[in-house]
């Protein structure tokens, strides 16, 4: 079965009828899986080997959810200041604010390392489906068949990283229709080398965002360095100053988190019904908190302003993917399209057919019982209880305290021994934390665990005693020790023992929900992802089977290839023009009066009369993006820099679930205007002669110093 699924999926099986799929440029391509034949035949383009494996040297994840890319041969990395807004807040301190006055380092010497980032470079990808399958021969159930599995992923990934030294992540795609070994190189000397003032990156600020037209400088660079020097990038993006034309053919490369196109309708029911409310209305009660902390003095607002954007772009994503589900013409169109598929298969033997078949019925009752204990789950193992550094940084000593003695197959995914080096980066990271900042967090995920479960719950009653989620949340923050990298270190190195005589407050209030978690974690493995991983790949090999062409993966945070082209569009009977102007800056900071958030930093202000007003800014184009490819490059067939991505209108987010190109586009920073504003509002010579160091630069008037 798993053979001829490979077979489906990778070798595009023979149709079973007339292929009424059109996927234009919708796809999130690995790169193994390319649309070589898509791209040739529809833009007579020849995508070779060589072509992609530059590409994919060239491309970077950021460990925090983001994508970047090498741009010159000394390591000089770009992605969205957004994405590197983790850095750039934590090297914002005492007088220094990199945040609200942005960053530039003249030299070398001045790049300042930032304290817990990881860039993971994709080397190579190796087909295991074989061995991951083989070990689930046997099994007494899909519960069984899925620790047997994670053992298998374990082990591969063991003896790969003990081989190479390198990460070894094996990736599941097709929700289990297939496995691949990704081998990455993993960066951990990452230096902040420019960042804009966040007025300039983000300008127009929530209202603007997911919007269009735009006009944000979302760039920083960053310098990776190794043995206390930048390296050798051999393949890089070079920069094309000119930038890209409209009706070009471009390309993305980067690490889109995840999509649900290949789920069952009631699987999105279950999205819609259920997880979206849910996490809408923790995340609307977090974006209050954190405003109100915000609202008490600079400090506090320093140090929550990043979790604040993350939260309330977060609302609006998901909001828009929310109302997606809710469009009748969305879900009616993903039901005509399972219905489409399934009728496809009545050309296959019945055996076959009945086989593809019973995974619909089957992901429907994992996803029915999941409902029952949805919220439980997400209150204690997942994102909507505790939160902030410090619950983060209690939770992964304990648990390593716990996990590691273990043999590496039988411990949680994550504690598996190819991921320690990245866990340890996180954990003892010295990067600032707000104690404040920790009890509004805390507080909020206390209320809404006492809320779920319920004031007389058992795990209620041991984590609250006879306090208030306020006064639990300050008494283990002023008790604890964590704070201290140093009392981390002797943790980790003391192990189980260390962790349970220390009796940190934070470590045992942590401890106080961790069997629940555990538990619950455990129902949500047996009960809802061994069948999703057991079935949902028959889902992809119907469709494929169905066709007759291969068909890509839903995302997974990994690396991949996608092509559009540079378009404008209709929205409401009003043009979209392809891209905007430093002009329009400057129109909509006129017309606003320049109130937040259309505020500008003063050096764009002093530089005004200097900044060529036609110089394109943002631009959109018909690429199929989402979370997580934040920071990707935009290239064209030359493999030259042209764009850097940052952002989707309203339009593109119910493409989570069903790719429609109408109206959806991404949204990027045109390179012309990077190198405009680095020249003349930032002058920024050394970082533009690295980025286009075959173009001389014009002589133009030094810029204005920003105060």
């Amino acid at each position: 079965m798993r053979r001829s699924l490979r077979l489906a999926l990778l070798a595009a099986a023979p149709a079973l009828a007339t292929p009424s799929l059109t996927l234009g440029a919708e796809g999130m391509w690995p790169f193994n899986l390319a649309p070589v034949k898509q791209v040739q035949g529809e833009f007579g383009f020849p995508i070779t080997a060589e072509w992609l494996r530059h590409a994919q040297h060239a491309s970077v994840r950021f460990n925090n959810g983001g994508s970047g890319s090498f741009v010159s041969a000394d390591g000089l990395v770009m992605t969205n200041h957004h994405v590197g807004a983790d850095c750039i807040q934590s090297l914002s301190q005492g007088d220094t604010d990199a945040m609200r006055d942005g960053f530039l380092a003249h030299a070398r010497k001045d790049e300042v390392r930032c304290p817990d980032l990881e860039l993971n470079q994709l080397r190579s990808i190796q087909d295991v489906t074989a061995q991951v399958n083989t070990a689930t021969e046997g099994a007494k159930d899909e519960a069984a068949a899925n620790q047997a599995r994670k053992a298998a992923m374990s082990a591969l990934e063991k003896t790969c990283t003990e081989a190479t030294g390198l990460r070894c992540d094996v990736v599941t795609l097709y929700a289990g229709g297939a496995y691949h070994l990704y081998r990455y190189k993993k960066h951990q000397d990452v230096r902040l080398v420019f960042a804009p003032e966040f007025q300039a990156a983000f300008f127009g600020g929530d209202p603007d965002n997911f919007n269009y037209p735009r006009m944000c400088l979302d760039v920083a660079f960053f310098r990776v360095y190794e043995n206390d020097a930048p390296i050798a990038s051999a393949d890089f993006f070079a920069f094309d100053p000119k930038g890209p034309e409209d009706g070009e053919l471009v390309f993305v490369s980067g690490h889109p988190g995840s999509t649900d196109r290949f789920k069952t309708s009631a699987e999105l029911a279950f999205l819609r019904d259920v997880a979206y409310p849910f996490i809408l209305g923790n995340l609307r009660r977090r974006a209050a908190v954190l405003e109100a902390y915000m609202a008490k003095g600079d400090t506090q607002q320093r140090a929550a302003r990043d979790t604040y954007f993350g939260v309330t772009n977060g609302i609006k994503a998901l909001d828009g993917e929310l109302k997606g589900l809710n469009d009748e013409g969305l879900m009616s169109a993903v039901r005509t399209r399972q219905d489409d598929v399934k009728d496809k298969l009545k050309g296959l033997p019945a055996a076959e057919r009945d086989r593809l078949l019973a995974a619909w019925p089957k992901l429907e009752g994992a996803f029915g019982a999941y409902a029952g204990f949805y919220e439980q789950y997400a209150v204690t193992e997942r994102r909507s209880g505790p939160a902030g550094d410090l619950v983060r940084i209690a939770r992964l000593l304990l648990r390593l305290a716990d996990e590691v003695p273990k043999a590496d197959a039988d411990r949680l995914r994550e504690y598996r021994d190819s991921n320690l080096q990245s866990l340890e980066l996180s954990l003892f990271s010295p990067a600032p934390i707000d104690a404040g900042l920790q009890i509004e967090e805390i507080t909020l995920g206390l209320e809404s665990m006492r809320s779920v479960l319920g004031a007389t719950d058992p795990t209620v009653v041991a984590v609250l005693g006879a306090e208030t989620p306020r006064q639990v949340a300050t008494r283990v923050v002023a008790g604890t020790k964590l704070i201290d990298v140093a009392v981390r270190r002797a943790l980790r190195t003391g192990g189980k023992v260390a962790v349970d005589a220390a009796k940190d407050p934070l470590i045992e209030l942590v401890r106080g929900y961790d069997a629940r978690a555990r538990a619950l974690r455990k129902r949500y493995e047996d009960d809802v992802e061994s069948i999703e991983t057991g079935y949902s790949g028959r889902i992809a090999e119907a469709w494929a089977k169905a066709y007759g062409q291969s068909v890509y993966p839903d995302a997974t945070f990994t690396l991949r290839l996608n092509h559009g082209v540079v378009k404008g569009y209709t929205e409401n009977g009003t043009a979209r023009p392809w891209h905007t102007t430093i002009g329009d800056l400057f129109a909509k900071f006129d017309a606003t009066g320049g109130k937040d958030p259309y505020t500008l930093p003063q050096r764009w202000l002093d530089a005004r009369a200097q900044l060529d007003l036609a110089t394109p800014f943002n631009f959109v184009t018909t690429n199929d993006i989402i979370g997580g490819n934040s920071g990707s490059p935009v290239f064209d067939r030359q493999g030259r820099a042209v764009g850097l991505i940052f952002d989707g209108n309203l339009q593109q987010l119910p493409n989570r679930f069903l790719y429609r190109e109408g109206e959806a586009r991404s949204i990027s920073v045109h390179v012309t205007a990077i190198l405009h504003a680095l020249e003349r509002v930032y002058g920024a010579s050394e970082l533009i002669g690295e980025l286009t160091p075959s173009t001389k630069a014009a002589t133009v008037p030094a810029p204005v110093p920003g105060k």
